[in-house]
């Protein structure tokens, strides 16, 4: 059993899940073709599709597979073309084509139809015509494998570096919208707790009742108020959570799952600030931040 040279994993700033590849190698009268491909997964899963006597050879190709990859579904389906007839001949057996010949003009003379024998298809007598192919080595197959899988890995790797730049882009300028909407809530946050004293001040005098600023009563629901409308922590933590956003955009590391919890996080905290907003305005710039996040958890769900 050949064993797998592995290399280290080299893995570009972000990555894409998608990629395609594909590639031959031929040698001693064959072409081994190898095609990649590979859609998004939580982790890295390798379905090797080979040819049923290379069946040993499935974990050296997740090995490689794995050098390049860490996260998503890959499919390696690899084949073996036969060229200058070295991998497969067709093998014909004439005398039992002509027991069939025989069988077939004694039949036509039961039936009364001479012109049977015409009208039947020799490629379709069981045992006659067959592919007779040589039987294929695992230790002699895997260099001209190992170099097609190669081959193809350098424009699946390219395809998912592609793709991976523009995920970044776009995910990078939605956290910058969610960064104005960060700010632009912070400022309006600070403004609550006195709306709210204005707004109640308005309505003991519309409702006819004294007001006296140093009512101990007054004084503790408005404290009480702007205790529970109180979003500084929150604010605190997205403002965090977008900093470390900031720091797994220019990783050399695989940060898909990374980036996955954080906009789990990043959610999390803007839903307590809405469920504390007590404000419309402040209300609609939550709704807005929570939509970029949305979107920026989906195109996270391709990144490896």
């Amino acid at each position: 059993m050949p064993c797998n040279r592995g290399r280290l994993r080299h893995i570009i700033a972000m990555n894409s899940m998608t990629g395609f590849g594909r590639a031959d190698a031929a040698g001693e009268g064959v072409t081994w073709c190898v095609e990649l491909s590979a859609v998004n997964r939580k982790q890295l899963e390798v379905v090797a599709g080979l040819p049923r006597e290379l069946t040993e050879l499935e974990q050296a190709v997740r090995n490689e597979i794995a050098s390049h990859c860490s996260r998503g579904r890959v499919n390696v389906h690899v084949r073996c073309d036969a060229t200058q007839g070295g991998a497969a001949r067709l093998k014909v057996d004439e005398a039992l084509a002509l027991q069939y010949v025989a069988a077939f003009d004694r039949l036509a003379d039961t039936l009364k139809l001479p012109h049977l024998s015409a009208a039947l298809d020799p490629t379709r007598w069981t045992g006659v015509i067959e592919l007779e192919r040589t039987p294929v080595q695992a230790d002699k197959a895997w260099p001209l494998i190992e170099k097609a899988l190669r081959e193809a890995l350098i424009p699946f790797t390219a395809m998912r570096a592609a793709e991976g730049a523009s995920l970044k882009i776009d995910i990078e300028t939605r956290l910058g919208r969610i960064e104005g909407l960060l700010e632009g809530i912070r400022a309006k946050a600070g403004e609550v707790p006195g709306s709210y004293r204005k707004a109640l001040m308005q309505r003991l005098q519309e409702a006819g009742l004294p007001v006296d600023l140093n009512d101990e009563r007054l004084v503790k629901e408005i404290a009480l108020f702007a205790d529970r409308c109180d979003i500084s922590e929150e604010l605190t933590r997205a403002r965090s959570h977008l900093d470390q956003f900031a720091k797994y955009l220019v990783s050399k590391e695989a940060m898909g799952r990374s980036m996955d919890f954080l906009t789990q996080e990043l959610s999390r905290e803007f839903n307590t600030m809405g469920s504390k907003a007590n404000n419309a305005e402040l209300a609609h710039l939550v709704v807005a931040a929570k939509s970029e996040i949305e979107k920026i958890r989906e195109q996270v769900q391709n990144v490896e």
